[in-house]
């Protein structure tokens, strides 16, 4: 990549640390790394108010954002440059960073002390500055949250602007001297999990200038997808996470933000304006930052689909990237691969931010944990020999139930809608037919067969009622030690012992409570789930009346996975109707008739599924272990 003059100073720096550190004289021109050779505890920590060009609170001034920051003091010296790493986040004051909540804390003058997180523990003794920002409207910004949209991302893109020169700071709220970050080479990293990495999602799609690489943990790439899917609700909305962000922020009128949050999104699941303002991926061809991406294939709150369609368009424009999928829930990977995780953002932050020439781009481009702590790594995602499979459920000998092929099928089958049950009502019991859910397997597999990209699913149904909603799972069923995922950690546990990532200083601990894997055995694996009302079946944009007893077409997604489904086991397709507390139901169940000729669903498969003739149903073992979804009630802020 290139730099400019600033940058190619700042890697200087960096480079001349890197050799003047204990042990590295004589050392080699490319280091592997930059060392800690910055005073931490001495380090500059200061807040610069940053003017956003908007006016969100309705008062009549452009809003002002709060940008903590925290620099080595040698930045003080004249010709002297580093590069930023900003975390942009809604949650420093009401809810708290990372797995232990940690907020932002101020000394009686109102100097920031507390940073959330390891990172400018960790990074500021190697140069760089750590800049963390409220977004709009919450801790100690003006404005107000507006959930995704041009407020949020504008107010973390105006610190971007102005670390390059291009926006005004101060040192007050309002009023104040202008501030220039003269300390700055311009070269921004943005990282965060969740609101956090969302928007440094939002942010990498505008196209600023000067935002080198983002690094995105289980983060949002459309607001639509978090809210809604396919036409289906999930049956909460952007005004209730809006106002728990700006809960601490007193002294704000956000009642008219929060009205055009109530009254922006339809009420049903179309999509619209609303959403087009919050749909990062629509705009990834602006895209000119790298991405290093992190996510939990079983995350249940930022669903997997999110990190799938934000990776094939980043794709698609041709961005360095790399992935890595966990069988987490919604977890940071500092919380499950800890020193592997801290040593490969140290790599990529000093290439993308340092310009240090360190191979990190060129190492594999995925890293997907099989089992519990254990990796494997690839050279691609989706994987190199994964191609989309058309499969298609043939019907057996009792109703709803058969085999799952790559060949024909024929005839129809029904089952009638009822909200009260979900997936694993669904799953359980896969040899005995069920009047709400149909169940097509493989049969036990000869080979193992991977599951590596984003699948869909066409279902050709009649309904009886004028509304009806879809649902569909890929099931791979056999015994398995897996993380679980729905437990109180999502997957990991948290000790009471500690690690050290960083330099400490009074109030701001570089030290974390160490976590291990939570595990569960059960007997299947829900490996990708997706969810559609029919009545969208002609666009998005336009839900339309069903007329009962007419078949109806429409095509879903299914949730972005990576999975092995090993030899031995069978691979199962489900189509229900309501997938109970986790959708919204219609307003009449009603019974739905699939034609199985124009069913299919496609899976993006590595290895060759079998021409299974037989029954296809794995056999009936009574009830199966699983692991339940996670509530509801957990999901609705991410």
């Amino acid at each position: 990549m290139r730099f400019g003059a600033a940058g190619v100073l700042a890697t200087v720096v960096a480079v001349t640390a890197a050799l003047l550190a204990p042990g590295g004289a004589g050392a080699a021109p490319r280091p592997r790394g930059t060392e800690p050779v910055y005073d931490f505890a001495g380090a500059i920590r200061e807040t610069v108010w940053v003017d956003t060009g908007r006016d969100g609170d309705g008062d009549g001034r452009t809003d002002r954002v709060a940008a903590d920051i925290v620099r080595p003091k040698e930045t003080e010296a004249k010709g002297v440059k580093i590069p930023v790493i900003m975390d942009a986040s809604p949650y420093y004051s009401c809810c708290g960073r990372g797995n232990e909540s940690e907020r932002k804390t101020y000394d009686a003058n109102g100097r920031p002390v507390g940073f959330p997180l390891y990172y400018d523990n960790y990074f500021v003794p190697r140069g760089y500055a750590v800049v963390l920002v409220d977004l709009a409207g919450t801790n100690r910004a003006q404005g107000c949250a507006d959930v995704g949209g041009v407020s949020d991302v504008q107010s973390a893109k105006a610190v971007v602007d102005w670390l390059n020169g291009r926006a005004a700071g101060y040192r007050a709220k309002t009023g104040g001297s202008a501030v220039p970050a003269n300390w700055s080479t311009g070269n921004v990293g943005m990282i965060g999990k969740s609101y956090d990495g969302t928007i440094a999602n939002g942010v990498a799609a505008t196209g600023v200038g000067g935002l080198r690489t983002i690094v995105p943990i289980a983060a949002i790439s459309s607001w639509y997808d978090y809210y809604r899917s396919d036409g289906a609700t999930f049956g909460f909305d952007p005004v209730g996470l809006a106002r728990t962000v700006e809960q601490r922020n007193s002294g704000q009128d956000c009642s008219a933000q929060n009205r055009k949050l109530t009254q922006g999104p339809p009420a049903n699941g179309d999509y619209g304006p609303f959403w087009a303002d919050r749909d990062y991926v629509a705009k990834a061809k602006n895209v000119r930052a790298s991405v290093l991406l992190s996510h939990g294939v079983n995350d249940l709150n930022v669903k997997t689909i999110h990190f799938g369609q934000w990776w094939d368009a980043l794709a698609k424009n041709g961005v360095e990237r790399k992935i890595w999928l966990s069988q987490t829930g919604h977890v940071d990977p500092f919380d499950y691969r800890r020193a592997d995780w801290v040593d490969l953002l140290h790599r990529w932050f000093d290439h993308y931010l340092m310009g240090l020439d360190n191979g990190v781009e060129r190492g594999p481009m995925a890293s997907v944990e099989r089992r519990p702590d254990q990796w494997a790594d690839q050279s691609a995602w989706p994987a190199a020999a994964a191609s989309p499979t058309v499969l298609r459920g043939r019907p057996g000998t009792e109703p709803g139930l058969g085999s799952l092929t790559t060949g024909a099928s024929s005839g129809t089958a029904a089952f009638t809608d009822d909200p009260s049950r979900g997936e694993n009502d669904w799953a359980a019991d896969p040899g005995t037919a069920s009047g709400s859910r149909l169940l097509y397997s493989t049969g036990e597999l000869a080979n193992d067969l991977q599951v590596s990209g984003t699948g869909s699913i066409t279902v050709t149904a009649t309904p009886s009622t004028s509304s009806a909603r879809l649902s569909a799972m890929l099931v791979d069923y056999g015994p398995a030690t897996i993380r679980n995922f729905a437990g109180r950690g999502e997957g990991i546990t948290t000790g009471t012992e500690r690690t050290c990532w960083g330099a400490n200083a009074p109030g701001d601990s570089a030290c974390y409570k160490v976590t291990t894997a939570d595990t569960a055995n059960v007997d299947y694996t829900i490996i990708s789930r997706g969810w559609a009302d029919l009545a969208n079946y002609r666009s998005l944009t336009k839900e339309e009346p069903l007329v009962p007893g007419r078949a109806y077409t429409m095509t879903f997604r299914l949730a972005s996975t990576d999975h092995v489904v090993p030899r031995g086991h069978t691979l199962a397709l489900i189509i229900g109707g309501t997938d109970g507390g986790v959708v919204s139901p219609p307003a009449r169940t009603p019974e739905l008739t699939v034609d199985l000729a124009k069913t299919t669903v496609t899976v993006p498969l590595a290895g060759t599924p079998p021409e299974f003739r037989g029954s296809g149903v794995p056999a009936g073992r009574g009830p199966l272990a699983h692991v339940d979804a996670v509530p509801q009630a957990r999901l609705d802020r991410p």
